[in-house]
């Protein structure tokens, strides 16, 4: 079975973080995975409840963990794009897999990803269409992308943009 969508920890964190990722898991329609190093960097250090929904979804068989064969691409992408193991895992892993798309919220793992052909998302992208498919109403949305905008790391322009394209009528 090819799983078709990956993430790298920090949307996976976000998405827990802004308590979206039940929701996402349950309506995303086809699998999804993980690399190793993603679970241990969003379960295995902390013990918070972000950590713990992520955890929960990975005992529950809604997320799959899975090794990365590929040790020569991961070390490759951690030295040319300064990336950290688990994001260079995850990149490798949806390569390997010919995932439909990567969820990753990282600056350099973002430039990777658009240099090596691999399509991504990010958790802002994430909330905005589950908004537009109607899982999440306009004023739930709101509440989601203020919880964004207080773990993640976003420049104001795309919290803007974000932000007019949930107000913005059906």
């Amino acid at each position: 079975m090819s799983y078709t969508f990956v993430f790298d920890a920090s949307t996976l964190i976000l998405l827990a973080k802004a308590e979206m990722l039940d929701l996402f898991l349950d309506r995303v329609g086809f699998p999804v995975a993980i690399p190793s190093e993603v679970q241990t960097e969003c379960c295995g250090i902390k013990k918070s409840l972000d950590a713990f929904m992520i955890q929960k979804a990975v005992e529950q068989s809604k997320i799959r963990v899975l090794a990365v064969k590929d040790k020569k691409m991961v070390a490759r992408l951690q030295e040319d794009f300064g990336l950290a193991k688990g994001e260079s895992e995850a990149i490798a892993l949806a390569l390997a897999q010919d995932a439909r798309v990567l969820g990753i919220d990282d600056k350099n793992g973002i430039n990777a990803c658009k240099l090596m052909g691999v399509a991504f998302t990010t958790a802002i992208s994430i909330l905005v269409r589950m908004h537009e498919k109607g899982f999440l109403p306009t004023g739930e949305a709101m509440v989601k992308l203020a919880a964004l905008a207080r773990y993640g790391r976003y420049r104001q322009s795309i919290l803007d943009d974000a932000r007019q394209r949930l107000e913005a009528p059906a």
